[in-house]
């Protein structure tokens, strides 16, 4: 278990499509997260060669826990990716049953799996034997609320030879609206309490509090931060502050712009000026979000072609205070 921890630390970055990109993952680690999970990649596109697929899997200097986290409809695909996979030298690697999006779940992946489990223990199986890495699967309460079967599904991974879990406690058909269901989080540690796995919780955790609360009294062994990382990475140092002391560090405004822009000058080094000023809008409004003269800043941000009119609209935000 020890080794998992080094692998699958308390607090870790989410899996994000379009979003935990190689300068999203080094600017959470220059921020305090010890592990990140890459943005869902193909099987099949990375079985075939696809470059745009295999740039996914691109790691920032120093990355050494590299969790690659795979799609696909069946064990297939998953056997036929390994090879280029492996060149990646991954830690580890996740299987994600729990994306609602339904262009991928058209295709049987996603949270489709929650639907075929024997699918997704062929997937763990494959894995384990052809890679001898550490697998994980990142799944939901089920397809809708009357088919919830979270439980069996976890049984079924970890029969598989899962060695971690994350439960996003929304089912399918939520997406993600409404509230997750912190309850199921407690269910599972439960259920699961004396098996050799670790248990992550995912969905609606904004805050140091909310992360200290899921493990501390649901039972579970982490928490991995989605939509509460974009725009706020310093919620990995805060929420280690507070696990350890009781108490954390707001980001001041410098440091919530200065984060940005290096976050900008990261995308725009990885990527170019023009497709880092156009993915990072994104993130940079998110940085900014309730900062005094926001609004006007996010405008001129929207319109900026180059990184230096998107520093320059940042900087304005310091000449607010």
């Amino acid at each position: 278990m020890t080794d998992l921890r080094e692998i699958y630390p308390r607090f870790m970055l989410a899996p994000l499509a379009g979003y935990t990109d190689k300068a999203f993952r080094q600017i959470a680690h220059e921020c305090g997260a010890e592990a990140s999970v890459t943005e869902m990649v193909s099987a099949e596109g990375l079985a075939r060669g696809s470059d745009k697929t295999e740039l996914l899997l691109d790691r920032f200097p120093g990355e050494n826990n590299l969790i690659v986290q795979l799609f696909a409809p069946s064990a297939d695909p998953i056997e036929r990716c390994i090879p280029a996979l492996m060149k990646h030298n991954p830690a580890a690697i996740d299987i994600n049953c729990g994306c609602p999006v339904p262009k991928v779940v058209k295709t049987g992946a996603g949270s489709a799996l929650m639907r075929t489990p024997e699918r997704m223990t062929e997937m763990v199986r494959t894995l384990k034997r052809e890679t001898g890495l550490p697998v994980s699967v990142k799944f939901r309460l089920g397809w809708d609320s009357s088919s919830i079967c979270f439980l069996d599904f976890a049984d079924a991974a970890y029969d598989a030879g899962a060695s971690m879990l994350t439960l996003h406690a929304r089912t399918r058909a939520a997406g993600y609206s409404g509230t997750a269901d912190r309850q199921a989080f407690k269910v599972l540690s439960d259920h699961m309490r004396g098996k050799d796995v670790l248990l992550f919780a995912s969905g609606d955790i904004f805050t140091p509090e909310d992360a200290e609360d899921i493990i501390r009294n649901y039972g579970m062994d982490g928490v991995m931060f989605a939509r509460g990382a974009i725009g706020n990475p310093f919620i990995f140092r805060m929420s280690s502050e507070f696990f350890s002391t009781g108490s954390y560090k707001l980001p001041s405004i410098e440091d919530k712009v200065d984060t940005a822009i290096r976050h900008l000058h990261l995308a725009a080094g990885y990527y170019g000026e023009n497709t880092a000023c156009r993915e990072m809008r994104k993130h940079l409004m998110a940085y900014i979000k309730g900062i005094k003269g926001a609004n006007k800043v996010k405008a001129e941000i929207s319109q900026a072609l180059t990184e230096s009119e998107c520093v320059m609209a940042l900087q304005k935000l310091l000449e607010e205070k």
